[in-house]
C-alpha cells in the first residue's frame, strides 16, 4: 500500500512517500503554500494521484506531556480537511521532535543553513512516515 507522509506547516508542507511492502520512506519535493495557511488540497490531490497513494499520515506535534497545543490542533484540523476532500484514509501520527531530529541530522551532515531550511520539512515528513512504517511492521 502506498502511503504519503505529511509534515504540515504554515508556509511549507513536507512530503514523503513509502509503501508497506518495502517500509522505507523517501522524500518528495516540499509543497510551498502561496500564503500562510493557504488551501493546498488540490496540490495534494495531484500528488496522491501521481504517487498512487492509498493512505495519508499527517504528523501532529504533540507536546512532551502528551497534550495538544495550537500547532497540534491545526494539524488535526488539516487532517480532517484532507479526509473530507480527498476520500483517502487519513491517519495522524505523533511527530514529537521530528523537526528537531531532522535539523540535527542535517547539522551532522554539515549542510549550510540555506540547504537545511530548504530540506528540513521534507526530512521531517520522511521521519514521520518512517516511524509510522516501523510501527506498522512491529505490530505485524
Amino acid at each position: 500500500m502506498r502511503i504519503l507522509g505529511i509534515d504540515p506547516g504554515d508556509r511549507r508542507i513536507g512530503l514523503a512517500t513509502g509503501d508497506t511492502e518495502v517500509a522505507i520512506a523517501a522524500g518528495l519535493p516540499t509543497l510551498e503554500r502561496p500564503s500562510p495557511g493557504a488551501d493546498v488540497t488540490e496540490a495534494l490531490r495531484s500528488v496522491c494521484r501521481e504517487q498512487a497513494v492509498e493512505r495519508i499520515v499527517v504528523g501532529v506535534p504533540v507536546n512532551m506531556d502528551g497534550s495538544h497545543g495550537e500547532r497540534a490542533r491545526l494539524a488535526l484540523a488539516f487532517a480532517q480537511r484532507l479526509r473530507d476532500a480527498l476520500g483517502i484514509e487519513v491517519e495522524t501520527w505523533d511527530e514529537r521532535l521530528t523537526t528537531r531530529q531532522a535539523d540535527r541530522a542535517m547539522l551532522e551532515g554539515d549542510l549550510s543553513r540555506k540547504k537545511r531550511k530548504q530540506r528540513v520539512d521534507r526530512l521531517a515528513a520522511q521521519l514521520i512516515l518512517q516511524n509510522y512504517l516501523d510501527a506498522q511492521r512491529r505490530a505485524e
